[in-house]
């Protein structure tokens, strides 16, 4: 018995912490833009290196043409 004089007010703190650290991110937009984690999961970032690269490469080319 004497455990759960321990136990309920630590859950009970651990629950008002985590409200409050949502509270928090609220406050502090952590959840504004939900979809565009999801659209930087799906671009290919080798791909576009690859294709800035050869940009540069051709542009270099017709700077000495």
């Amino acid at each position: 018995m004497s455990g759960l004089a321990i136990l309920i007010p630590v859950a009970l703190l651990m629950g008002l912490s985590g409200l409050a650290f949502f509270f928090w991110a609220m406050r502090n937009g952590q959840f504004e833009d939900l979809d565009g984690a999801a659209q930087r999961v799906l671009i290919d970032d080798e791909a576009q290196a690859a294709a800035a690269q050869d940009d540069d490469k051709m542009d270099e080319k017709h700077d000495k043409a």
